[in-house]
């Protein structure tokens, strides 16, 4: 994990520019946060780049509207305010409407634990798990972003979630959206690692006889690269950066024909009363290399 002092949610506002310039149909919808990365966008096409303030409902009430106007609205801020708090409107404004939309968080599970227990989501994705037809991708890296964003936005009127946060790898990998990407092989059993969780597993995992997989990209889940990973063991930890379990269900579905187990790894369900800092968090979770390390050989030996 690093904290370079290019971000993800750097990138996010340098490809939006980007897209804003190059496709008239694209919309930027703002809470507020994240508005003062955008002075020039919004100079250059006011009509086009909303701040609606601190009213997250109205966020994705009008990212919903632009949307029937045949927009391709790209709405951002925080996780807890994107998802969380206005939940309903996702599901009725953007699903039950049958329109698309991306949605761009930031902050992730606990990027900054300062903010208090408001600004940290670590049940994003689970609940976006109980409405249809959402894609879910997480970039492990800022170029990983830049190429989900991409592809998120040019989707047709789907729904696409892309989480950023601050914790990144050290290098971006060679992706394709939706697809698993094999970083390592062994024959113990297979460590899923999403996003930004990837260092910390290869580090865990550096002397581990496992096959390592590597997904940006969580929705669809890639059931058909995890049956091919697994060989003849078919022992499987996901590691991922926010809810425990979130994807415990799409590994046993993808699974379901063969015996097999499946330990989740990330954030506990307990309520967060210690903020600390962001390496305070991943060590009290058992998400540092060496507390992986320990859970991931118990259960694959």
């Amino acid at each position: 994990m690093t904290t370079e002092e290019f971000t993800m949610r750097d990138q996010f506002a340098l490809t939006t520019a980007e897209l804003l310039d190059q496709d008239p149909r694209t919309a930027l919808v703002l809470a507020d946060i994240g508005a003062a990365q955008f002075p020039e966008a919004a100079r250059a096409h006011p009509d086009r780049v909303v701040n609606v303030g601190i009213r997250e409902q109205l966020l994705i009430g009008v990212a919903g509207g632009l949307a029937l106007t045949g927009m391709r609205p790209i709405a951002h801020t925080f996780a807890s305010f994107l998802i969380e708090r206005p939940f309903e409107q996702v599901k009725l404004d953007l699903n039950h409407q049958g329109v698309g939309a991306v949605l761009v968080s930031a902050a992730g599970s606990y990027d900054w634990p300062a903010g208090g227990r408001t600004h940290m989501a670590p049940g994003d994705v689970a609940l976006l798990d109980t409405l249809p037809d959402w894609s879910v991708h997480v970039p492990g890296h800022p170029a990983e972003a830049d190429l989900l964003l991409r592809h998120a936005v040019a989707a047709g009127d789907s729904l696409q979630y892309v989480r950023l946060s601050v914790q990144q790898n050290r290098e971006a990998r060679p992706i394709v959206p939706g697809r698993f990407l094999t970083v390592r092989e062994g024959s113990r059993g297979v460590v899923l690692a999403v996003g930004p969780m990837l260092d910390a597993v290869l580090e865990a995992t550096e002397t581990l006889d496992v096959t390592v997989l590597y997904a940006a990209t969580v929705r669809p889940f890639d059931a058909a690269g995890l049956r091919a990973a697994i060989g003849g063991r078919a022992d499987v930890v996901l590691v991922e950066p926010y809810l425990a379990g979130t994807s415990e269900r799409e590994a046993h579905l993808a699974l379901e024909q063969l015996p097999h187990r499946v330990l989740g790894l990330g954030v506990p369900v307990a309520e967060h009363r210690h903020y600390g800092s962001l390496p305070e968090h991943l060590a009290a979770y058992g998400l540092d290399a060496t507390h992986l390390n320990a859970r991931i050989a118990s259960f694959l030996w």
